[in-house]
């Protein structure tokens, strides 16, 4: 793509449009598409070049997005439920890449349930966005696990089954970032996409993403209606960006009144700045985070912000001893045993 004379470019050179996709294919005001709107805003924001990126997606509609966002970028489209492994490999491959994977409350809440705990724990450095709108939408709008318990759709029926809360599952696994957010809160959801850009390990976004055909009825906690109306912000968020602060060894967090700003420092020396709106809420205690979670939950409550933060637990390529250089650009002679260690291993077996 060719960068206009009268173009505005980023600091590696690129406009604004060098950083899109294909065109949309989803129903007009789908939530997804606002989401892929701020990853390309937070790309070119951030001059991340396109092909730092690797994009990851399963099936369904949510994993249709990657199409739309970031077109000079890596990408992969796996089969349902699967991402994470497919995610897992690339990363082991290739450290250097950032990863945005981009999943649905189906393709990551049902079938790849086991697959979403596992990545945690491994603690794979990549964004992992869920964009839940409670229904398979690609599939004509049957009930997902996070559908609300009790609800009532004209072709799928009644719900009977409790919500699965990612959040929740994520924090438990050993996740070191998690925060929800809505897609009809566009200047929250890029925030916390350029603090989960600088994040060690695996970080999790639960972003309410409405489906505008299937389940946008009001009565439901993944419509437009009732994120406007129910949306209950932890804290304020403003992202400086990487490079501009000193690396910190340590998270340090002092005590603050409501309407002061509380910092919380990245490992690699960006920062996230919280300010209390209603909430004396502290992300980094995890016993705390989970309790506001199952509060929430308990009163239909839809809170938003950073839920969730530790940046003390390796990635796994830290675990792995991985070296810095990524494994897919090491010559064959460094990646395989020479015949004579071959032929001394064999030996020992003779």
């Amino acid at each position: 793509m060719t960068t206009k004379a009268n173009e505005r470019v980023n600091a590696v050179g690129l406009a604004y449009a060098d950083y899109k996709g294909g065109a949309s294919t989803l129903c007009k005001g789908c939530g997804h598409d606002s989401i892929s709107s701020q990853i390309i805003s937070v790309a070119y924001e951030l001059s991340i070049e396109p092909h730092e990126i690797v994009k990851l997606s399963g099936i369904g509609c949510s994993s249709k997005s990657p199409a739309y966002f970031l077109g000079r970028s890596f990408g992969f489209n796996a089969l349902h439920g699967r991402m994470p492994s497919v995610a897992t490999g690339a990363l082991t491959a290739n450290r250097s890449l950032l990863a945005i994977g981009v999943s649905g409350d189906g393709d990551t809440a049902s079938i790849g349930l086991g697959q979403f705990k596992h990545m945690m724990r491994r603690n794979v450095r990549m964004v992992y966005i869920v964009e839940n709108n409670g229904v398979y939408g690609l599939t004509k709008g049957q009930f997902s696990a996070t559908a609300d318990y009790g609800q009532e759709l004209k072709y799928a029926g009644r719900n009977d089954f409790p919500p699965a809360d990612l959040c929740l599952e994520a924090i438990i696994a050993g996740c070191g970032f998690v925060a929800r957010s809505f897609s009809g809160d566009p200047k929250q959801v890029r925030e916390l996409l350029k603090a989960a850009l600088s994040h060690r390990g695996t970080a999790v976004l639960d972003i309410i993403s409405p489906c505008v055909t299937f389940n946008n009825r009001d009565d439901s906690t993944k419509s437009y209606s009732w994120g406007k109306e129910n949306q209950d912000p932890l804290h304020e968020i403003a992202f400086v960006a990487p490079g501009f602060v000193p690396e910190q060894e340590e998270i340090v967090i002092d005590d603050y009144e409501p309407g002061e700003m509380r910092t919380v420092k990245m490992h690699d020396g960006s920062q996230i700045q919280l300010r209390k709106v209603e909430h004396d809420y502290d992300p980094t205690d995890k016993m705390g985070a989970l309790q506001r979670l199952q509060m929430a939950q308990d009163e239909r409550e839809f809170i938003t912000g950073l839920i969730y933060y530790d940046s003390s637990r390796p990635s796994l390529a830290e675990v792995s001893n991985l070296p810095a250089e990524p494994l897919a650009a090491l010559p064959a002679e460094k990646l395989r045993p020479s015949p004579e260690t071959l032929r001394e291993m064999m030996a020992a077996f003779g």
